[in-house]
């Protein structure tokens, strides 16, 4: 679906639905584990090239268990190279879930950073005949001061510019 504007809410029951998903699933992996980045690095890594030779390796041990040690636990591989088929297709649907979460909340965030925007505007300008509001003005204004004294990448008239542009 092409992006145009976000204009969607989740309900309060939405959002425990979408979180005990989400705790289903970890309950549902509950051997999942959290590598250190040394044990990462320690690893064997398994690209496509690789996934054949694994494919082929199975098949052929299964073909000739005679020919392994007494010691070589084929069925184990077997549970080895299903769970890594299965968790390979979970894992190419939670990419494109994140993916989709991701773009979807640069959008809605651009949405809201442009409805900001055009308060701080209106907020400004109100503030020049309006008791009471020049605090407010200054208070948004914080996020568009130099940092260290550094200049603001953007200056504030250019976004608001920008976010006319964007309509």
């Amino acid at each position: 679906m092409p992006y145009q504007n976000i204009s969607a809410t989740l309900s309060d029951k939405e959002i425990e639905q979408v979180k005990a998903a989400f705790a289903t699933i970890q309950q549902a992996l509950p051997f999942l584990v959290n590598l250190t980045a040394e044990e990462r690095r320690r690893l064997l890594k398994m690209g496509d090239k690789s996934l054949a030779f694994v494919s082929n390796s199975l098949t052929i041990a299964q073909a000739n268990p005679d020919v392994l040690p007494a010691s070589f636990d084929l069925a184990e591989f077997g549970r080895d190279y299903r769970l890594m088929t299965v968790l390979t297709e979970f894992l190419f649907s939670l990419r494109q879930l994140t993916e989709q979460v991701d773009d979807t909340l640069m959008a809605v965030s651009s949405e809201a950073m442009t409805s900001s925007l055009g308060v701080y505007d209106y907020i400004k300008m109100a503030a020049k005949t309006r008791p009471g509001l020049k605090s407010s003005a200054e208070q948004l204004g914080e996020r568009f001061k130099a940092i260290k004294g550094r200049p603001s990448k953007v200056a504030t008239s250019n976004l608001v510019a920008a976010r006319v542009e964007a309509g």
